[in-house]
């Protein structure tokens, strides 16, 4: 029994090294060349000093702040919970999710100062899968200017093009839709001086 005890445990030996200890310290050392940014996190700094991370939503409340999509991650009163992260997995048709939409337009007009009729981009009201999507569309973000300019004392037009600035395409040109990071927007503001 020692004879085959003996390789077996060599065998784990080695194989916990190589892939508990040397594959992830090398994947690290090549993330940290290639990607140093983005292997740390994607981390946005507003004067040198950590204010979130670019890959997860979190709540930004009041009128001088862009407003990221809902959050279906975590309890009511504590969204936006990254170790909850999920959707609300209503279906489409289902009564409760469209109360819950009709009431999300109601609040996202009243905030925006915008008329009873308004189209509001679907985003607004609806939560991701994750729950955690940092990212909403421009047409979401432009709605929301007016709002943030006069909350913050500045012209619209400084408020526009630093959403012009914050608005990715599509990935490789072809996949997804145009998006505005509500994160790296809001750290963005700080540079506008207000």
């Amino acid at each position: 029994m020692i004879r085959q005890l003996r390789p077996a445990l060599v065998a784990l030996a080695l194989l916990t090294l190589a892939t508990g200890i040397v594959y992830p310290l090398g994947m690290t050392a090549v993330a940290q060349l290639a990607m140093p940014g983005r292997a740390d996190g994607s981390i946005v700094t507003v004067d040198g000093r950590p204010a979130g991370s670019a890959l997860l939503a979190q709540p930004f409340d009041g009128p001088t702040w862009f407003h990221p999509r809902p959050s279906a991650a975590g309890s009511p009163g504590a969204a936006y919970d990254a170790a909850a992260s999920g959707g609300s997995n209503l279906g489409p048709t289902n009564p409760e999710l469209l109360a819950t939409i009709a009431e999300r337009a109601g609040a996202y007009r009243r905030d925006n100062g915008l008329a009873d009729g308004t189209e509001v981009p679907i985003d607004a009201v609806t939560a991701s899968g994750s729950g955690l999507d940092p990212d909403i569309s421009p047409a979401n973000a432009r709605l929301q200017a007016p709002r943030v300019a006069a909350g913050r004392g500045l012209p619209l037009d400084p408020v526009l093009a630093a959403i012009d600035a914050a608005t990715r395409g599509r990935t490789a040109g072809v996949l997804g839709q145009p998006r505005v990071n509500v994160v790296e927007l809001n750290a963005g503001l700080a540079a506008l001086g207000a």
